[in-house]
């Protein structure tokens, strides 16, 4: 903030000393005061050209300024706001006032125009050195070295056997359905607390989502959920190919209750660890306990290849056929021969090359992510309308993004307060839409968790937080200062 009385003159000061203020501060602005302490005008070194122009000499006072109607913002001006005053005019300063005209700061362009995202890449130092040797040795293509080592050097963190670096988590949950053996007609019980990409690929094996709800115990897959459309299913004489159970927000579900109640029915799961890199279940990887399993490195995840996943297994010959799916189902001929349809869903030997630095720093990220979490979850803690992600004692969350409920009894919305984040220049966004509020999945069935639809709830409280593992405290406490401006 500003100091007002090193940039506050008055009708009596001289163009001397205004030019003497004017060099002091070094933003190139006044504030020209009335008896009040009220705003005037604003000054520039032009104004005071213009004076000395017309034979007004250096000894000679501001009085002669002509009084005009300066920009100003007042003090509840969100930084959105006031950046769109300062682009329609062109300038780099503005004055703040009160109620009573009277300034209070002086806003610099370079100072709010910073944008605090959701979560964005963070990039280690030893990431540069795989990708160069990935020119140096021309494995530009979407095989080679680092693809190898990736897989491999990811296969062993998380304790699998085996992994197949493919183009992105949706082309690894493509593939595992496909390898499951999802087809037309066939049905899929989906998390429905996740982003589309989960369900997507049921329906390109032309198979039916039926989505089940969340708990509050994880905010992950409600285990009663799951028997009520296990039962159902029985009941009507059909049961689900496959299981898709989604690890949210960097949270592994609850998965020794949902594996016993597909054990009790003979269906297989598939883990979507897409958002759960680097957490644990009961001391075990998240991504280990389906037969196949996904994780993804988009740009906003806990580790990024830019765009990118990983199909992992303990069973060699899956992840085998995962590869030769991958490669466009090349036959093993001298020429090109394909016996059945294949996908281009291999990663680049670059890409791969990013992800085996990203590796050597995701305990590091991990830790970075929850001490975010921990900051927010502190600062807030006098207030009791905030709700935080739970972290059941099975748990160990990467806490990939913060995750909040907002209660409206409050006296703000979930959506009002991103909206009022957003003013700020901050990114928060609201809990993943349920799939079966999607209109793209309209027709498709949803088991609830009880009476109320856990995720429902989720989705209409839920605040997403500015969560990356590069955040400054400086950030973290200007968002904190910005909710609590608000509630």
């Amino acid at each position: 903030m500003f100091n007002i009385q090193n940039v506050s003159v008055s009708r009596s000061t001289t163009l001397r000393e205004a030019l003497l203020a004017l060099n002091n501060t070094a933003i190139g602005l006044l504030l020209l005061l009335d008896e009040e302490r009220r705003l005037d005008r604003t000054v520039t070194d032009g104004d005071i050209r213009r004076l000395l122009l017309d034979g007004a000499q250096l000894d000679d006072t501001l009085a002669k300024l002509a009084k005009i109607q300066s920009l100003t913002v007042p003090k509840s001006a969100s930084r959105r706001e006031a950046l769109d005053l300062m682009n329609k005019h062109v300038i780099n300063h503005l004055p703040v006032v009160d109620d009573d005209g009277k300034p209070v700061d002086i806003l610099d362009r370079r100072v709010i125009d910073e944008q605090i995202l959701l979560s964005t890449p963070h990039m280690g130092s030893t990431e540069r050195e795989f990708v160069e040797e990935a020119f140096r040795t021309n494995w530009i293509a979407p095989l080679g070295p680092n693809v190898d080592a990736f897989e491999s050097e990811l296969a062993e963190l998380v304790g699998i056997k085996h992994a197949a670096a493919l183009s992105s988590g949706t082309a690894a949950i493509h593939l595992a359905l496909q390898l499951m053996g999802v087809g037309r007609g066939d049905k899929v019980f989906c998390s429905t607390l996740t982003f589309a990409a989960s369900a997507n690929p049921i329906v390109y094996q032309g198979a039916e989502p039926v989505f089940i709800d969340s708990d509050d115990v994880s905010w992950n897959m409600s285990p009663a959920a799951l028997r009520k459309a296990f039962e159902t299913a029985a009941a009507e004489g059909w049961k689900p190919k496959a299981v898709i159970v989604v690890n949210l927000y960097g949270q592994s579900a609850d998965i020794d209750s949902l594996q016993a109640i597909c054990d009790e029915y003979g269906v297989e799961i598939l883990e979507d660890a897409a958002e759960s890199l680097g957490a644990y279940y009961k001391g075990r990887a998240s991504g280990t306990f389906g037969r196949l399993s996904v994780y993804s490195f988009n740009g906003n995840k806990i580790i990024t290849t830019s765009g990118g996943g990983m199909l992992v297994s303990d069973d060699a010959e899956l992840i085998a056929k995962a590869r030769f799916l991958a490669t466009q189902a090349r036959d093993p001929a001298p020429h090109y021969q394909h016996s059945q349809i294949g996908f281009n869903y291999r990663m680049s030997n670059i890409l791969a090359g990013v992800g085996r630095g990203q590796l050597k720093v995701l305990k590091e990220r991990v830790e970075a992510r929850r001490a975010v979490f921990k900051a927010y979850k502190d600062a807030f803690s006098d207030i009791a309308g905030i709700t935080w992600m739970p972290e059941p004692e099975w748990s160990y969350s990467t806490h990939w993004l913060t995750v909040c409920t907002v209660d409206p009894a409050m006296g703000i919305t979930s959506a009002e307060l991103i909206a009022k984040l957003a003013g700020e220049l901050i990114e928060a966004r609201p809990v993943w839409k349920p799939m079966h509020l999607q209109p793209v999945f309209s027709e498709c069935r949803y088991f609830a968790h009880s009476e109320e639809s856990v995720s429902d709830r989720l989705f209409s409280q839920g605040v997403c937080l500015p969560s990356g593992s590069n955040m400054t405290p400086e950030q973290i406490q200007r968002i904190v200062a910005t909710i609590r401006s608000h509630l």
